[in-house]
């Protein structure tokens, strides 16, 4: 097993690979900006190395930086968590020519997976179904307007390079398309550094549920079930739940096997996220794009499973057996994440500010993933994420009880936050009763 690990990232996660590192024996590394220094995850690691300024290009997106930090403090391996440099091809590529162990997927599945087009067409070419859409990039405007007069409106304008719902807009006709092409073209330009453009089928009543796939040090792929993310505000999640309560066990069947073929495609190893897209009324699904990461929405697998994933993804660096049969996966109970943002819980604008009360519900079921306490700051500088409740239990009804008794004791004073919107939404018919798709939000507000 890995003996010390630098963990590249910051917060909620930062501190929760920590947590399991430091239960498995590993010395674990801190690396934090300026903006970061009374945070719980620096001072819960065994080192903490400063790396620069608030602007995370000059910190958490420094390599340099963090390959000096690795180095003076000996660490053996690094973990980059989510976000910042976690899909990073090149800095995957310079850890292990630096002779570091990388926790994640090798370089060339991030490649791969990183430029939406090429992903489509391999998941294509594997068997994986994907949405209507262009196979090369619209080179511009009007090859854009030929593709979706093709394709069928309304249609998705996507940044080819973009992720995490950024760089994507909806055209239900071609004078919408020739403004949204634009748009998406400029802030794929500004945002990824690449300008390229797809154009996909959209459907405006669909699911958005997801695959955990894990690739094994013994290059075998296993699926660790589906996620419900359909709770979303502006194509961003907010909720997160598992299993999801439109899968049918023939349904997840064919998911599953997807996934595993989708990873099995790019010879993947460690963990990793098949998104989809999912027809509630005909139950056919398309391939969206995979995560090539840890998800935020991780400790829903977690529970549902009963692993800890950033132990196995260790496990996988340090070329071991998982702690599970591979042969005998089973699902067991619910679980429900619900992400705690600095955010109002109207319009879901960003609301830094002093925390001055925090405190965390307790409780059976009750997980609080955290990466604020009481007195922190909450700057302007990263993203809204305070932290996320994850509520388990053994029926998904035990579970929507058990959370509303969770957000009502979660008591947040200080910098604007979502909470309020949890509580709306746990009361919400639509919600409970399982039935509801990613146009949820919208039509709560």
């Amino acid at each position: 097993m890995i003996e010390s690990l630098l963990v590249a990232n910051r917060g909620e996660i930062a501190r929760r690979v920590i947590r399991t590192a430091k239960r498995l024996g590993i010395r674990a590394i801190a690396v934090y900006s300026e903006a970061d220094a009374d945070l719980p995850f620096v001072t819960e690691a065994d080192e903490a190395v400063l790396i620069g300024p608030p602007n995370p290009a000059q910190s958490y997106r420094n390599v340099e930086a963090i390959l000096a930090a690795a180095k003076s403090t000996g660490a053996q391996a690094i973990h980059p968590g989510y976000g910042f440099l976690s899909e990073n091809a090149e800095f995957a590529r310079t850890v292990e020519a630096s002779g570091l162990v990388w926790v994640g997927p090798g370089a060339d599945a991030i490649s791969a997976m990183g430029d939406k087009i090429n992903a489509r067409n391999l998941m294509a070419a594997a068997g994986v179904p994907v949405a209507p859409g262009t196979t090369d990039p619209a080179a511009d405007l009007d090859a854009a307007v030929t593709a979706a007069a093709e394709i069928g409106y309304p249609v998705m304008v996507k940044a080819a390079a973009g992720g995490g719902g950024m760089g994507m807009g909806v055209a239900v006709d071609e004078a919408a398309l020739r403004t949204e092409y634009d748009k998406v073209r400029a802030f794929a330009e500004r945002m990824f550094g690449d300008g390229s453009v797809l154009i996909e089928r959209y459907f405006p009543r669909v699911r958005h549920v997801e695959v955990q796939i894990l690739g094994l040090a013994d290059g075998r792929v296993v699926a660790l079930g589906e996620r419900e993310c359909s709770v979303q505000r502006r194509n961003q999640k907010l909720v997160e739940e598992s299993p999801s309560p439109a899968v049918s066990p023939e349904l997840r069947a064919r998911l599953l096997a997807a996934a595993v073929r989708a990873g099995e495609a790019v010879g993947y190893r460690n963990a990793g996220t098949v998104e989809c897209l999912l027809d509630p009324t005909s139950g056919d699904f398309f391939f969206l794009e995979m995560n090539t990461r840890l998800q935020v929405e991780h400790p829903v697998t977690e529970y549902v499973y009963g692993i800890d994933l950033v132990e196995e993804q260790l496990r996988v660096a340090s070329g071991l057996a998982p702690t599970f049969d591979p042969d005998a996966l089973a699902p067991s109970g619910h679980a429900i994440e619900m992400r705690i943002n600095a955010e109002d819980p109207k319009r879901f604008l960003p609301g830094p500010g002093v925390i001055r009360t925090w405190v965390e519900p307790t409780g059976e079921g009750v997980r609080v993933d955290s990466g604020y306490t009481g007195g922190n700051t909450v700057t302007p500088f990263y993203d809204s994420l305070l932290a996320k409740l994850i509520v388990t239990g053994a029926t998904r009804d035990e579970v929507l009880e058990r959370a509303q008794e969770a957000v009502a004791a979660f008591q947040i004073e200080g910098p604007k936050n979502n909470v309020p919107f949890f509580a709306e939404l746990l009361g919400n018919e639509e919600f409970r009763s399982g039935a509801y798709d990613t146009g949820i939000v919208p039509r709560m507000r």
